[in-house]
Formats: C-alpha cells, structure tokens, sequence
C-alpha cells in the first residue's frame, strides 16, 4: 500500500443537522457532513467526495439541500471557507442527461450561464473562453450540442456549473449506464476537474461502488438507524465515512485489482443490505 502526503486544512463545506420531513415521512435525520480542503506537496489536489446509498435512502433530497435547490426544515449547509449559508446558483449541478441548450452553441451555453451568475459580458467572455481551453474545448464553440460527443457534452455541462459556481459541483449518477471504458474516461475527467483547483470540491451521488472507489478520496454512507429490536428509525444519516487517502487508495492509478481495494469493496457491498 502507497500511501500519499497530504494534509487537512480550512472546512469548505459542512452540513449540520440537517433534517427533512415530506408529506409526514422523515426523509433525512440530523444529518452532518464536512468537506475539508486537502493539501498534498508539490500538487494541486481537490476534493472528490462520493455519497452512496441504497434507493430512496435519501440521497437526492440530500443533494438538492447540499445544492441550495431545496430547504431542509432544520439544520445549515455552510460552503466556503468564509462559511456562507448556501443558496441556489452556489453550487454547480450535472445531471445525468447534461441538459444543456439544444439551440445554442457551447460558447453561448457558457455565456447564458455567466449571464445567469451576474457578470458582466465581457467578463463571462472571458471565463468562457478560459474553461474553453481548460477543457480542451476550444474548438468546439462554435458548435450546437448535437454536434458533440458524449464526452464533449459532459465536459460543457461541467464548465457551464462553474461559471456560475467558482469551485463547488454536485454530479447526480456521472457513471450510469456506461460501459467500462467510457466510466475509467468519466473517472479521468472528475479528477482531472478536481485538480484546477485547491477548493475545487465534487461530490458525487451514484450507485456504482466500484467507481465511486475508484475516483474519490471520501467515500459517505448514507442509511438508516435501527433500534435494539433490529426495526428502523426513520430518517437516514450517515452511517459511515471512509478515508481514501489514508487507505492508500486516492489518488493513484489501476487500483481496482488491488487486494485493498477489493477488500474494501467487498465490505462497502456487505454494509448495503443494512443501511
């Protein structure tokens, strides 16, 4: 096992007590998560944390919450290292389909989404350009979305989220229905975004354990509380976090036929059927 240098530092998000009660059914229960910036010597490294659970745990109510969409009925979501309450439009959101405009070109994607965060046009030109070149997109923004592949299309879906977010991006099921080539491509991409930038924090929903492994650096549990009978409380909260990086396993590459990785695989896949 190779394990990196690195160490914490400032909080950039935190979820305390967050709770949430729908037509009389407690969705989520007291739920905490904190996100702190990672530093490791002589790299610039983000932050790629991957919330799994079973169905209709919780996840998604939770990530609209983190995502400032929705509003828990207790509790803070906090990002930042000044610690702003979160609100709609702070934080980038990918959805599976990377719904972008059909009748707009990527560059004009871009700039729609830079008009949406307030700047001003020249300034969201100029941002556009940059995540352009960033994401080796630059000739492609001329180009309507049709006219992109799947890879293309993911990568504008993830430039156009932060244009309006400066560092933090919610990814819902980034790795469903791919084959496995196309999900190690995925992967590459999540770290490599991840990688621009210190603060640079992505948070992953998905059901697909071993990927989640695989890219992430923070794996979260989600699930619900039993009782000494064995019946469960309502509401889920975390029921587990895992320290990638103190395992060895972040950051590094051709991992998944690593013996620590397939034991730590096969614990994750155990822990479901209970949660």
């Amino acid at each position: 096992m190779s394990t990196l240098a690195y160490e914490y530092h400032a909080t950039i998000l935190k979820a305390k007590d967050v709770s949430l009660n729908l037509g009389g059914n407690q969705i989520l229960r007291d739920v905490d998560l904190e996100v702190k910036d990672i530093h490791r010597p002589g790299t610039v490294t983000g932050q790629v944390v991957a919330l799994l659970g079973p169905s209709g745990i919780g996840k998604t109510r939770f990530f609209r919450i983190l995502a400032g969409l929705d509003a828990p009925d207790t509790g803070s979501v906090l990002i930042g290292e000044k610690a702003v309450p979160v609100r709609r439009g702070m934080v980038g959101v990918v959805a599976q389909n990377y719904p972008l405009f059909q009748h707009r070109t990527v560059l004009d994607n871009l700039l729609v989404a830079g008009n949406q965060a307030g700047l001003p046009k020249t300034a969201a030109r100029d941002k556009a350009q940059g995540f352009l070149k960033r994401f080796r997109l630059e000739d492609r923004g001329k180009l309507y979305p049709s006219q992109l592949s799947g890879g293309q299309r993911q990568r504008v879906a993830i430039a156009q989220q932060f244009m309006c977010s400066e560092h933090f991006l919610l990814m819902d099921e980034p790795f469903s229905g791919l084959d496995p080539v196309a999900v190690d491509h995925v992967s590459a991409l999540i770290q490599e975004v991840a990688g621009l930038h210190t603060l640079n924090t992505i948070i992953l929903v998905t059901h697909d354990i071993r990927a989640a492994l695989a890219v992430a650096d923070t794996l979260v549990l989600m699930g619900r509380d039993r009782d000494a009978a064995g019946n469960i409380i309502p509401g889920a909260r975390i029921q587990a976090t895992y320290n990638l990086l103190e395992r060895g396993l972040a950051y590094q590459k051709e991992i998944t036929s690593r013996p620590d990785f397939l034991e730590l695989l096969a614990e994750v896949v155990a822990r479901f059927p209970h949660l």
